[in-house]
């Protein structure tokens, strides 16, 4: 069923690509304007470069969590889903996993690139890469959580997003801190780390929270 699932949203995504282009233009534009609004002085590039990177995955992520069940809620399908004899929470998992291939996975491997504009050295930007691949899938995991509580609702997206950016700041804190710690000349193991506990912590309980939110929209 998970397979099935990811396959399903991934067919779904690619017949949508103008969706997903559109996430991850935001994310180049986002990023690219900074170096030409703060002036080309390397140092204050390189000292704001994860701030602004991680940002602008934080808000390019925001823009597809709107998608990730309401086609499946207009049409009927998700009804089909709570009525399937797995676990919603499992089928719920599916979605997400989906969802990073699509929008969140695409923007760790394009940090690094971006990220040069920066003038990052070389390991600053393999620590950069590292760092978004363990936090995009929070953004996913927690973002779930508010698209499921938000779903159907009038005005859901400016509602989803103020539940969830406080959510996100831990991530933001610790993704963005591990460079600048590298940048520093301190090990970023400890802010990775805590990343990955935060992976660990909300994969373990996000899709079962977003399972019982579904089933509370359906209602």
């Amino acid at each position: 069923m998970l397979i099935t699932i990811i396959r399903r949203d991934l067919l779904l995504a690619y017949r949508r690509r103008s969706d997903v282009l559109t996430t991850l233009f935001f994310f180049v534009i986002v990023v690219s304007l900074f170096p030409l609004g703060v002036g080309p002085e390397m140092k204050t590039l390189r000292l704001i470069a994860p701030g602004v990177v991680w940002v602008a995955a934080l808000l390019a992520s925001m823009l597809s969590l709107n998608r990730l069940f309401a086609a499946d809620y207009q049409d009927g399908t998700l009804e089909q889903m709570l009525l399937a004899p797995q676990p919603l929470a499992l089928i719920v998992l599916g979605k997400i996993v989906a969802h990073w291939l699509v929008s969140g996975l695409p923007l760790a491997l394009m940090a690094p690139v971006l990220g040069m504009q920066f003038d990052l050295p070389p390991e600053a930007l393999a620590i950069l890469f590292f760092a978004l691949l363990l936090g995009t899938p929070i953004l996913s995991l927690i973002g779930a959580i508010g698209a499921a509580l938000t779903l159907g609702l009038r005005g859901g997206g400016v509602l989803l997003s103020l539940l969830v950016l406080p959510l996100y700041i831990p991530a933001l804190i610790f993704g963005a801190g591990a460079v600048e710690s590298y940048i520093a000349g301190v090990s970023p193991e400890g802010h990775l780390s805590l990343l990955g506990a935060l992976l660990i912590l909300t994969g373990l309980t996000a899709p079962w929270v977003t399972a019982v939110a579904l089933r509370i929209a359906m209602e």
